[in-house]
């Protein structure tokens, strides 16, 4: 069984056949979703779909692209939030400095906050970061110093560098179907290295569909292909890297039920 870390099922691509998304995921053998929040002010409909499918899960959060239209989040309202039973992490929230929709300053301020409640809450911190290594590196390491927080970064496309100090500090490491583009040579070296009791892997779905799906609509079922390319950069079977990620992302998502309490 695989499971996919990170898709946006609230999202409108999904809307037309979202009970034919769920079945095709699972009919690959992907038993778990986790549709990910990037409005605070959406989290209702990222709710409901978490409540109207058994095996899908949420998050609650601000993406940081959003990190200026949105109302600023509070620890309290985040903590508060993410105490529904199908909430199993916070965000996505961190930096994106390649669109810098936001004014950086907010986004930055707006990725402590959901530090703040991953660290109340014991829930992990789904981090979105791109063309933002340093800043993103150091906020990682001044707010670890203030306590320990679960996290991972997700879609990862950094550098080097940001996965070594993300790997120093305890974080976990998702990949998407990046990792399987022609020129994404980089990106596999990287995921060669990664232990592979940190990785998880994920869709970002609808969007970066893997190899052979590149360049159409990405959705939970594709997170297979994904995996297989990981599981051949690590040397190991697929279902091997299959029962690796599930494990890692039932330690790290640890309110999900375990999959012998599961109904």
């Amino acid at each position: 069984m695989l499971i996919d870390t990170h898709c946006h099922l609230d999202f409108p691509d999904f809307a037309p056949e979202l009970a034919e998304t769920i079945a095709r995921a699972k009919a690959r053998g992907v038993g778990r979703m986790i549709t990910i929040s990037t409005h605070l002010s959406r989290f209702e409909r990222v709710k409901a779909v978490a409540e109207a499918y058994p095996d899908v899960f949420c998050t609650v959060g601000t993406h940081p692209h959003h990190a200026h239209e949105e109302a600023e989040p509070t620890v309290d309202a985040l903590v508060a939030l993410s105490q529904h039973p199908k909430c199993v992490g916070l965000g996505e929230a961190g930096l994106d400095y390649h669109y810098d929709h936001a004014p950086r300053e907010a986004a930055q301020r707006i990725f402590r906050i959901h530090v703040q409640a991953a660290r109340e809450t014991g829930l992990p911190l789904v981090i979105h970061t791109r063309d933002a290594d340093t800043d993103c590196a150091a906020i990682l390491k001044d707010e670890m110093g203030k306590g320990a927080f679960p996290a991972l970064l997700h879609c990862f496309t950094s550098g080097r560098a940001l996965a070594e100090t993300a790997l120093e500090l305890g974080l976990y490491i998702s990949f998407s179907g990046v990792v399987t583009f022609k020129n994404a040579e980089y990106l596999r070296e990287i995921a060669r290295d990664v232990p592979l009791e940190r990785m998880l892997v994920e869709t970002d779905a609808p969007f970066l569909a893997p190899v052979p799906y590149r360049g159409k609509r990405n959705e939970p079922a594709f997170v297979v292909d994904t995996a297989r390319t990981l599981a051949e950069l690590k040397g190991i079977s697929a279902a091997e890297l299959a029962i690796a990620t599930t494990e890692n992302a039932l330690r790290l998502f640890s309110k999900m039920p375990q999959l012998d309490a599961a109904a």
